[in-house]
Order: structure tokens, then C-alpha cells, then sequence
């Protein structure tokens, strides 16, 4: 084990190392209770996993069908306090399911329906209903032999925002994040734990903590083997999902859900205006966690279970983007009686051990869940440091949601259109379309990225079409983004939106902005 100096940078209550939706969200939690803590991510924020997601907050319907009642129970109780607190980012979405012949029974499926809207308290989102499918605008895309669906709804978020805004938020009561610093070596005494972390720059801090939290998702077993050198109390299995992204296919607001022969289900999302998200496969992945990437056979399966459904043809020369995440999911069944990727828990294990100075393990989640996960791991974590703080962020609004007012509402979900109308007028100025993405993408924060500007020469030079000096500088400034894939690809996915443009002229701003003190 690396020895470490005695002489000590920083002196915290929670170390946590990962900058996922998890570790965000337990930083964001632990520093709302007057703890002391220290965030840091090996590379960006929501650089893996927790930005190549399905992009939904959704219960999880067919997690009914292996039992996992209790999952999707807490997930639906989720998905509309996520929505309240954050409703910039996260919105309401109805889903279409067309029935096929071969297919699970309708009753079965009208049967999960009505469960998946009763195991939850629902206010914001309608209720599942049954459609004709040739009397109903989303019917028009799809195959003429498919004449019977049903409708239900779930949430769409901007996933690697969700993850920005929690980190800020968690900075804003105190913490402290460091992104692009690994965590190299570390220590465990009875009290605390010492730390070694390195920067982008080489530059070693060490940090005193009196507790660690490993919420390193796919790597957690790679921590605590490599870092920690204890064995991992968790069996994970690596599950690789992958998407694809092509020219819109329809013309309307609802997205679908398909079911597949083999069991899984594929979604197809309106996406970015222009296009439609198309996923997500589910394989068990043993290869490098920092290089994850679409293979041809993932494309081919998602193209021809599409096509299935649709009356245009998709193929992979259709694909103008694609990307991938590893998902750690927690394996519960004994060596040799290996589940089907898609039958595996998406629910979470907290592990904490207080042999010596507390040590958390976060193993497993999904992005819809990260709030309860958090509040369940401070829960275990903040009794055994000494504090009583209650729960709290289940009345907190995200930076950017307090729509109207500071407690959430569902009349910040209800009236957000209004938002941004009533931005658009104030800024009349600026072109509507840039606006409603301002609105969506910063909701209240948009008035802290134009301040006192009046006029669109106020908004700097055009770093890229759509993108102003202005806006990359309060990026840089409150959102950690440092290159132009932190600006165009999880800050903002602008980057599908300038598929061949030349980029240089932000990644030369960029370079002169972390030359100016």
C-alpha cells in the first residue's frame, strides 16, 4: 500500500469519489446536512454511464413482469418528485406500445398497466389507456397490420444535467468538486482516512476524511480491489446498453415502446427535435470501462427490431450517432445459474463498513432511483458521523427549478410552458428557439447566464451556430465544462446538432480561457 504524507491539503466529514448520478446526488445530500464534503471525478462529470442512459424517469414497466414490485414502486414515487424539483430538465412523455400478434396477452398487458398506475401515488401524469391505432396520430408511422396499443406515461430527462445540477447544488451548500482528479491511494485508520487524489495537472492533494463513499459504478469493484485492496462484498456483472440516433421518423410528441421476441424492450424517443433515440440493447461487456462503443451487430438489432414496427426503413447508414454506457448491476444468483442481462435488478445494495473510519459501497442503480439511493446512504452515514440532520431533498428544488417558488410543486411542471413565454418576452431580444433552450437547459439560472445583457452583441462572439461566448463562459465559470465535448455533448447536446461543423474556433476560446487567471 502507497504510504501517504502526513502533511494534509483538505479536512472533510465524506470523501466521495465518482462524479456519476450517484455520487452527485450523495455529495448534494451529505452537504445539505452541514457535513463537510469532497467530490472527485477521474474525468467529467456524467462522462460515462450516468450520460448514456435511456434518458427517461420512468417506474420500469416491465420490471413487473420478474416481480420487482417493490423497485418499480419507489421508482414511480420518484418520477414526480424528480419532476417537481428539477422541471426544467425532466418532462413529462407519453408512450405508445402497439400490440403484435405473439406478443404478451392484452389483458397481461392491460393487467401491468393498471398496476404500474396504482402502485404509486400519481398527480402530474394521465393514466394508461387502450388506442386504435389507425384513429391516433402515432399510428401513422407505424406498420398497418399493427391496429391495436396502449398508451402510458413515464418522464424524459436530460441525464448528464441532472447529474451538473446536483454537483452545483451540492457546491452551493458547501462541498467541494474536484472533476478530472483521481483518487490514486488511500488509507483506512480507525477514525478516518487518508487520501491521496492527483489532478489533470499532476498536482497531489492529500485529503483527511472521516469517512469514504465509493459510488464508482462500473469501477466500484476496480476501487476496492485496486485502491481500497479489500475484496468487494458485491458480485457485479457488467451489462453494456447502447443506443442510436437517427433523422426524426415521426411527427409528433409521443415516443414508443417495442417488445422483442427475445424478451427486451426497445425504445424509440423523439429526441433533440430533429431526431429520434433509438434503444437500448443489453449484453454482458468484459471490456475496458474508459472505451465503451456501439458494435455493428448492436446497430444491425436495433435497426431491424425498429423496422419491425415502422413503415420506414432504417438502416445503419441511417445512424448519425451512437453511444454506449456500461450499466453495473448487481448479480445475485449463484456462480453458474447466469439471469438474462434483461431479468437482473436494476435496484441498488448499500454496503457500509465500520470496522474502522466508515466505508460506503454503492453498488447497481438507475438514474430514476438516485435521489432515494442518496437519502437511504446518508441515512446509514451521517448517524455514524455524528449527525441528526432529517432528510431533506424531497422538498428541494435543483438549481433552475424554482420555476414558482423554492419549494417544488407540480405547478412549476404544469406551468413551465408559461416560463417560457414570460422568458422569451423578457429577452425578446434573443431568438425565441435559443431562449426555450436557455429555459430547458438552465430554467431560473438563465437569468444568472444573461444578467444584465441587452442585446445579442452582449452575448459575446459565435463560438459555433448557436453557441455564444457568453454562454460557454458560464459553463466554464459554474459548470466545470473544460473542453469542447464537456460544452457540446453533456452540458448540451449541441453537438448532434453541428455533426460536421468545425469546432476549432470554441476549442481555441477554450484554451485561452484556462490561460486567463
Amino acid at each position: 500500500m502507497t504510504n501517504l504524507p502526513s502533511s494534509v491539503d483538505a479536512e472533510v466529514d465524506v470523501l466521495v469519489i465518482g462524479g456519476g448520478i450517484n455520487g452527485a446526488g450523495i455529495a448534494r445530500d451529505a452537504a445539505g446536512r452541514g457535513l463537510r464534503v469532497l467530490l472527485c471525478e477521474k474525468n467529467d462529470l456524467a462522462s460515462h454511464t450516468s450520460s448514456a442512459s435511456t434518458k427517461l424517469i420512468h417506474g420500469g414497466l416491465r420490471y413487473l413482469e420478474y416481480f420487482e414490485f417493490g423497485l418499480v414502486r419507489k421508482a414511480l414515487q420518484e418520477r414526480e418528485v424528480l419532476m417537481r424539483s428539477a422541471p426544467h430538465i425532466i418532462s413529462p412523455l407519453r408512450f405508445i406500445m402497439p400490440h403484435a400478434m405473439g406478443q404478451r396477452p392484452a389483458w397481461m398487458i392491460r393487467m401491468g398497466l393498471f398496476l404500474y398506475d396504482h402502485l404509486a401515488k400519481r398527480e402530474l401524469l394521465p393514466g394508461a389507456e387502450s388506442l386504435r391505432l389507425q384513429e391516433h396520430v402515432a399510428g401513422k408511422p407505424l406498420r398497418a397490420d399493427l391496429l391495436r396499443g396502449f398508451a402510458y406515461s413515464d418522464g424524459w430527462v436530460n441525464d448528464s444535467r441532472l447529474v451538473v445540477l446536483n454537483a452545483m447544488d451540492a457546491r452551493e451548500k458547501g462541498a467541494s468538486v474536484l472533476t478530472r482528479t483521481t483518487c490514486i491511494a488511500a488509507q483506512r485508520f480507525d477514525d478516518h482516512w487518508m487520501l491521496q487524489l492527483q489532478q489533470a495537472d499532476g498536482r497531489q492533494l492529500t485529503v483527511k476524511s472521516r469517512s469514504l463513499v465509493n459510488a464508482t459504478g462500473p469501477w466500484a469493484v476496480n476501487v476496492l480491489h485496486n485502491i481500497m485492496h479489500q475484496k468487494a462484498a458485491r458480485t457485479l456483472r457488467l451489462i453494456k446498453g447502447s443506443h442510436i440516433v437517427v433523422k426524426r421518423l415521426f411527427h409528433h410528441p409521443f415516443a414508443y415502446i417495442f417488445q422483442h421476441h427475445d424478451g427486451r424492450i426497445v425504445f424509440a424517443i423523439p429526441y433533440e427535435d430533429n431526431f429520434t433515440l433509438i434503444g437500448t440493447t443489453d449484453l454482458d461487456y468484459t471490456g475496458s470501462l474508459d472505451e465503451v462503443a456501439i458494435t455493428g451487430d448492436e446497430i444491425a438489432y436495433l435497426c431491424e427490431l425498429a423496422g419491425q414496427y415502422f413503415t420506414q426503413v432504417i438502416l445503419p447508414a441511417d445512424v448519425v450517432w451512437s453511444y454506449s454506457g456500461v450499466r453495473p448491476l448487481v448479480e445475485e444468483t449463484h456462480a453458474g445459474d447466469k439471469e438474462k442481462a434483461a431479468a437482473l435488478t436494476r435496484d441498488y445494495r448499500l454496503e457500509l463498513d465500520t470496522m474502522q473510519a466508515p466505508f460506503l459501497n454503492v453498488f447497481g442503480g438507475k438514474i430514476t432511483t438516485y435521489r432515494k439511493l442518496a437519502e437511504e446512504a446518508l441515512s446509514l452515514l451521517a448517524p455514524v458521523l455524528g449527525h441528526d440532520s432529517p432528510a431533506w431533498t424531497a422538498q428541494a428544488c435543483l438549481p433552475g427549478g424554482d420555476i414558482v417558488g423554492s419549494i417544488p410543486s407540480n405547478r412549476s411542471v404544469r406551468e413551465f410552458p408559461q416560463f417560457i413565454q414570460q422568458c422569451q418576452h423578457q429577452y425578446g431580444w434573443l431568438p425565441p428557439t435559443l431562449v426555450e433552450r436557455f429555459a430547458h437547459a438552465y430554467g431560473t439560472r438563465i437569468h444568472v447566464l444573461l444578467g444584465q445583457r441587452q442585446s445579442l452583441a452582449d452575448m459575446g462572439e459565435m463560438l459555433a451556430p448557436g453557441l455564444y461566448a457568453a454562454e460557454v463562459d458560464y459553463l466554464v465559470q459554474h459548470e466545470w465544462a473544460r473542453t469542447v465535448e464537456d460544452i457540446l455533448w453533456r452540458r448540451s447536446r449541441l453537438g448532434l446538432h453541428l455533426l460536421g461543423e468545425n469546432t476549432n474556433r470554441l476549442a481555441a476560446w477554450l484554451v485561452h480561457a484556462r490561460k486567463t487567471p
